[in-house]
């Protein structure tokens, strides 16, 4: 296609999930409910893990991070997804465009990088009990937290280089809540198999390398489990471990789904209703499920809240 008799495109606008008012209404109320949420949820946690020096702990620290994440995941992409709720023309600047995909991805990769190090955290804590503090100390805990930073913010580098000079001509529509690959290759007027393959090999390798590792830890704890003697002891670390696999499944099955498929027909409305899963819902499990059977961290906020009921009391009294 001849580049230089196109218009050029500055700005797109989303599409979101259309439909009429009363449901993008709807849809806008349900989606703004779990966002401020996962917010509340993932704030509390940091809030209580650097408050409490009893959390201040491998574990915690990953946990922490987790949380730290998430708040910036959703960050990147529900606020537009919320827009397109409320209005039918929501614009967004080509580098603003770039500028979100880089963030989506980069954060996405290390969200997949943390999974995996939580994953293997858990398993020597669980398999090697007597090394573990010899294997994450806090040293090494810290340097597992920033790789995976490191590591998921550098991934997405090249993919995004490439995508910024593409040319955009002709429709300006992205069939989506935010800047992903897919809709923004279908924009393009450029040439974008090189760009298209070295995304798709660099998604596939973070995730199912990321997937197989944190697959490979929860399966060496099934497995530990099993050979526990005691039924109760089973039955609690098997509890524990089926609710932090049930949020890793939907997370990495959602993602495996929209980037590491083969090459098809692309079926965009359901692209849009995947991506809410990993946008939208598991930011929000991943702080229920990681703390709610945990005693420490009910323990750490039933604290937290002691120590405010005792600040307003104290307050009325002076008043």
């Amino acid at each position: 296609m001849n580049v230089a008799n196109q218009t050029r495109v500055t700005e797109f606008i989303f599409l979101g999930f259309s439909g009429v008012l009363y449901l993008r209404l709807a849809l806008f109320v349900m989606f703004l409910t779990v966002y401020l949420l996962s917010l509340m949820g993932n704030t509390l946690i940091i809030f209580i893990v650097l408050t409490d020096s009893r959390l201040q702990t491998p574990m915690y620290i990953f946990l922490g991070n987790l949380s730290f994440l998430e708040i910036w995941y959703t960050t990147a992409t529900v606020p537009k997804l919320l827009a397109t709720c409320l209005s039918q023309v929501v614009t967004i600047s080509v580098s603003g465009c770039i500028t979100q995909y880089y963030f989506f991805f980069s954060m996405g990769a290390t969200e997949c990088i943390l999974l995996a190090v939580m994953a293997y955290d858990r398993y020597v804590a669980i398999c090697n009990p007597l090394r573990y503090s010899f294997l994450i100390n806090l040293q090494v805990c810290l340097w597992f937290s920033a790789g995976s930073w490191i590591g998921g913010f550098i991934a997405p580098v090249l993919p995004t280089v490439l995508v910024s000079y593409l040319h955009f001509c002709g429709s300006q529509k992205i069939n989506h809540f935010f800047c992903d690959s897919e809709p923004i290759f279908q924009l393009s007027c450029s040439d974008t198999f090189m760009v298209e393959a070295l995304g798709y090999t660099c998604t596939s390798v973070v995730i199912l390398s990321s997937f197989l590792l944190t697959m490979s830890s929860y399966g060496h704890i099934v497995v530990t489990i099993i050979k526990l003697s005691s039924r109760e002891a089973q039955k609690k670390t098997f509890s524990t471990c089926a609710s932090h696999l049930t949020v890793v499944t939907i997370y990495y099955g959602t993602i495996i789904f929209a980037y590491v498929r083969p090459p098809a027909k692309h079926n965009f409305t359901m692209g849009k209703v995947v991506s809410v899963f990993y946008c939208v819902v598991t930011p929000l499990l991943n702080p229920l499920v990681y703390t709610l059977r945990n005693k420490d961290v009910k323990k750490a906020f039933r604290k937290v809240l002691e120590r405010k009921r005792l600040f307003l009391a104290r307050h009325i009294q002076e008043i």
